[in-house]
């Protein structure tokens, strides 16, 4: 094409015949958490997540047990937590409040991250109890998905009497 072909194909009166007016494109839709199951097992978490550019990931600080009851000693009233399992559940339950209170639930959990005390007179952290608890939230029928997990054995925690503090990330 010659120069002056050029020019008057990209004059202003050819452009609007030239260029046809842009519609928007529909939004992409979100895309999909993906979640790996670890092949041939049936333990209540996952191998692996993969989480889309377009999600937001929500982190929630760590996590304590809630008091089931209050008993008197000589120093005043002291809270009672109770046993591994019993703080897992109350912990679990505290983390469903936190998440509903910003529009998720547990089903949006993607990470766990697990503190456990070895309870007194144990020789280890009482990873059966904690189980016990954790599968009431996880893997169950009505909240079938499962989140990557690491479970650690610590010294203590900022209260002598918790056993449990559970840090877990989301995605909205």
């Amino acid at each position: 094409m010659s120069a002056a072909a050029c020019s008057a194909a990209e004059s202003p009166d050819n452009v609007a015949e030239a260029s046809p007016v842009a519609t928007p494109a529909p939004a992409p839709e979100k895309s999909e958490i993906v979640r790996h199951k670890i092949p041939g097992s049936d333990f209540p978490i996952l191998v692996a997540v993969e989480v889309p550019a377009d999600a937001t990931l929500v982190y929630l600080s760590g996590t304590v047990p809630k008091a089931l009851e209050t008993t008197d000693t000589e120093e005043g009233a002291s809270p009672v937590f109770g046993d591994t399992k019993a703080q897992t559940e109350t912990t679990f339950a505290s983390i469903a409040a936190k998440l509903d209170s910003i529009g998720l639930s547990m089903s949006d959990v993607i990470k766990v991250q697990v503190y456990l005390v070895r309870p007194e007179g144990a020789s280890s952290m009482d990873f059966a109890g904690f189980m016990e608890g954790y599968v009431q939230f996880f893997g169950t029928q009505e909240q079938p998905n499962l989140p990557t997990r690491s479970v650690f054995e610590v010294a203590g925690l900022a209260n002598p009497a918790w056993l449990v503090e559970i840090e877990v990330v989301a995605v909205r």
